[in-house]
This record gives structure tokens, C-alpha cells and sequence, in this order.
């Protein structure tokens, strides 16, 4: 399934293209495929840009974004190789989260719009936003996972301006499913997987919610 991305530095503009050659050696070289176009978003005079290619991460000019300090990207390996299109790329975006998903669900009883399945759960787990996203994401996860048939995982990552909401859950393959990070007191890095000769990280607890600001 998917990779995800997220990345943060509260003291400075970090290089975007710097990330994403990291995070492209993780798709290009993952267990499973991980071409079916990628996207993401970052920050730019405080206001968010969005960028998708339905090519593989990897042969996409990842220089072209200058500097940020906020960034999100997803590269995609679409289930079934079904409905590989530029739109059903993430990010998912609305005037105020980010989204990106991980993951596999079969026999899921939601009603909710959307193109493909991450689509639907992001806009599932905005219906209990009136609290805000700290009480909707695990509160839409505990209903999505009683809802469905079989989870195989279910990771997600929604960002805002000025924090970022993680889930991780997951029922087998803890070695691909299992989300990392490295957090510093400026910087904060989460990946589907610890990026390339580097040791430091933590893992995401399995079947947790969270919120770093």
C-alpha cells in the first residue's frame, strides 16, 4: 500500500526537495509498488500549494518546490491497480485539513462521498469535526474499524497550518505498515518508513491517535 510523508520546522525553511529524494528512495525501493503517482503539499506564504503527477515519485523533477516548513506527500499504489487516475491522488485537501491515508479495508459500511475509498474516510472523519480534529480522527477510526469486514491497516495522516493528527492501526505486516518519526524541538519527520541510512526514529505505537503542534 501507500507511503506517507509528513514533515515539519518550526525555527526554519528546510529544502522540500531534500525530503522528497528521501521518501522517493523509500517508494522506488518498497516491497510493494508504489507508482501509481504521487502528490503533496506544503506551505508557501502561509497558505497551502498543492501539487499531483500521475507519474511515479521517483522520475518527477523534485527540485521544482523550493523551500517550506511544512510539508505532506503520498505516493500511491492503487488497490487492485484500480482507478489510477491524477484526481484519486492524495493529498485530499479542504480549506482547512490535509489528508493522506495508508492502508486496506474490505467490507467497510460507511456512507460518506468520494471517488475511492481514502476519499470517503476522509470526508467520514470530518463528520465529528465540531470538536475539533483532535476528538474526529479517533473517533472516525473507531467506527470505520467496527464497520469493516477486515482491516488489514489503516494509517493516516491529516495536517493543519499549525499542528498535524496521526492514527495508526494495523492487523498484520507490522514491518510495512508500521509508521516511524524523529522529532526534535524544531523539527518533526513521520514516514511510512525511516528514511535511508539513518537510525534515530521511533516507531508509532500500533492502534494509536495523536497530535503533534
Amino acid at each position: 500500500m501507500c507511503r506517507l510523508l509528513f514533515v515539519q520546522n518550526k525555527k526554519q525553511k528546510f529544502s522540500i526537495g531534500e525530503h522528497l529524494s528521501k521518501f522517493a528512495s523509500i517508494a522506488k525501493n518498497s516491497m510493494e509498488y508504489q507508482g501509481h503517482g504521487w502528490g503533496c503539499s506544503y506551505l508557501k506564504n502561509n497558505e497551502w500549494v498543492h501539487y499531483k503527477n500521475i507519474k511515479p515519485i521517483w522520475e518527477d523533477d523534485l527540485e521544482q518546490f523550493g523551500t517550506s516548513n511544512r510539508l505532506i506527500a503520498h505516493a500511491r499504489s492503487a488497490f487492485e491497480d484500480k482507478d489510477i487516475a491524477v484526481e484519486n491522488n492524495m493529498p485530499f485537501h479542504d480549506d482547512k485539513y490535509v489528508f493522506i491515508f495508508n492502508g486496506e479495508l474490505r467490507g467497510v459500511k460507511i456512507k460518506a462521498n468520494g471517488r475511492i475509498g481514502a476519499e470517503k474516510i476522509f470526508n467520514f472523519i470530518k463528520r465529528f469535526d465540531e470538536k475539533g480534529m483532535k476528538y474526529a480522527l479517533p473517533k472516525g477510526v473507531e467506527i470505520i474499524n467496527k464497520r469493516t469486514s477486515y482491516l488489514r491497516a489503516m494509517n493516516i495522516i491529516i495536517a493543519e497550518k499549525n499542528k498535524v493528527h496521526y492514527s495508526s492501526l494495523f492487523n498484520e505486516d507490522p514491518e510495512y505498515f508500521q509508521m516511524h518519526y524523529k522529532h526534535s524541538a524544531d523539527e518533526l519527520v513521520i514516514c511510512s518508513e525511516v528514511y535511508p541510512d539513518e537510525s534515530e526514529w521511533n516507531k508509532i505505537a500500533n492502534n494509536s491517535n495523536g497530535v503533534f503542534k
